[in-house]
């Protein structure tokens, strides 16, 4: 266990042990890790009133294959590992899920040396059976869609990412822990041997502090008296959704061959383990950290990020790419035009439109997005500084992780050596 604070004894007893900041996916699988496997007090808060609103709540729903990611990163690493992890979890907690495979494909002759190279990536992160595809080979899987050449990826499904944080934070109340909603961070002290946080619901006294804030993880560690490398600069991802007498056209998964430069996957189709299919999303630079509209606007955020060198680096960098994005953000055909490219058969009247997401992607000062995951640690802290896709994919692996990092910073007990001590 945490050794104990003799000061604060006397004040009295400690709220928690450990207090995490945000309750979306990977702050609930992170507060789960330590509740269920240290013998820690364990603390979550979330400003909003309900948890996982944000990335978590907007999210399309895949569980990733781990196909994309740099062998050795710690994206491919937690990717695959924690895929496997997702489908025990909701297997064990009954969470509707579904592992349908899908099928990457390309289009263009310039396309191939790509998807070789993630059928290469796909096999070094340990994909079983990794299936290269021939134009009819494609259509045996889904009939409607055209390509040149694909891939069939198995290990890749579908899950209601609410429904996975929900039974995150029952287990975190299971195993003794708390979590509060309309709960904000608003600052932190250090004192002998332990923080005191101020919160919009009081102050709270904790001997760590794990910050897995998501869009406002950079403000929350300034805010911790830490200095980050990067930036929160926020992506708004459009969705558009199938006619209900159009969803035939897809039977589960379909992504084009992404873009190399870009740590987005591209306008993809996706079967929902709820019913329907989506179609999307875009990348659109937002103006606002939740900035779900084309016309939300926060001043704060904006002055932040076009006073923020990495924005105007990254924009004099890939100008005509988001010129294109913002264009296809106002114009359905435009949206549809991409869309096609994969569906040829698919017309105006097959789209509605559905909702959006803002993604919390880090931009270094140079310009350059940040596409692995980063955390780091710092004053009884840890900080979550960019965990976009696949983080909720990863949600288990990387609360292991970090909670691993914890244990050796903090000298924590593990709960069921202790218990086998206590037998003994």
């Amino acid at each position: 266990m945490l050794k104990q604070n003799p000061e604060s004894q006397s004040r009295g007893r400690t709220p928690a042990d450990v207090l995490v900041v945000g309750g979306g996916i990977v702050g609930t699988a992170t507060a789960m890790a330590l509740a269920r496997t240290y013998r820690v007090s364990v603390l979550v808060i979330e400003a909003e009133e309900r948890l996982a609103v944000h990335q978590t709540g907007n999210n399309s729903g895949v569980i990733h294959s781990g196909l994309y990611y740099k062998p050795g990163s710690l994206k491919a690493k937690l990717c695959t590992e924690g895929r496997e992890a997702m489908y025990r979890f909701c297997q064990e907690h009954g969470v509707p899920h579904e592992r349908c495979g899908k099928v990457v494909v390309a289009i263009r002759e310039q396309e191939l040396p790509a998807l070789a190279e993630l059928e290469r990536r796909g096999a070094a992160n340990g994909l079983q059976n990794l299936s290269r595809l021939s134009p009819e080979q494609i259509k045996e899987h889904e009939p409607h869609i055209s390509g040149i050449a694909g891939l069939h990826v198995r290990e890749t499904g579908i899950v209601d990412y609410k429904q996975v944080v929900a039974a995150y934070a029952n287990a975190i109340r299971e195993h003794g822990g708390e979590v509060r909603t309309t709960t904000r961070f608003l600052g932190v002290s250090a004192r002998p041997q332990g923080l005191t946080v101020q919160t919009s619901d009081g102050d709270i006294e904790c001997r760590a502090l794990i910050n897995c804030a998501g869009l406002h993880s950079d403000r929350v560690a300034r805010l911790c008296g830490m200095e980050p490398e990067v930036q929160i600069v926020p992506f708004r991802g459009e969705y558009y959704e199938l006619a209900e007498n159009s969803r035939h056209l897809v039977r589960n998964l379909v992504y084009p061959v992404p873009d190399p430069r870009f740590p987005f996957l591209g306008v993809h189709f996706t079967r929902m383990v709820g019913g329907g299919v989506e179609a999307g999303p875009n990348a659109v630079l937002a103006l606002a950290r939740h900035g779900y509209h084309r016309l939300s606007f926060n001043l704060r955020d904006t002055l932040q990020a076009g006073t923020f060198p990495g924005t105007w680096r990254l924009m004099r960098k890939h100008w005509k790419t988001g010129m294109g994005e913002m264009y296809r953000s106002f114009s359905k055909r435009a949206f549809l035009a991409a869309l096609r490219r994969l569906l040829p058969s698919l017309g105006m009247d097959d789209l509605t439109p559905a909702g959006a997401g803002v993604r919390a992607q880090a931009v270094e000062r140079t310009g350059n997005l940040v596409d692995d995951f980063r955390i780091q640690g710092a004053n009884r802290m840890i900080h979550v500084l960019n965990a976009p896709s696949p983080a909720a994919t990863a949600s288990l692996s990387i609360g292991a992780y970090i909670a691993d990092l914890a244990r050796r910073e903090w000298e924590f007990d593990n709960r069921s050596a202790v218990s086998a001590n206590s037998v003994a």
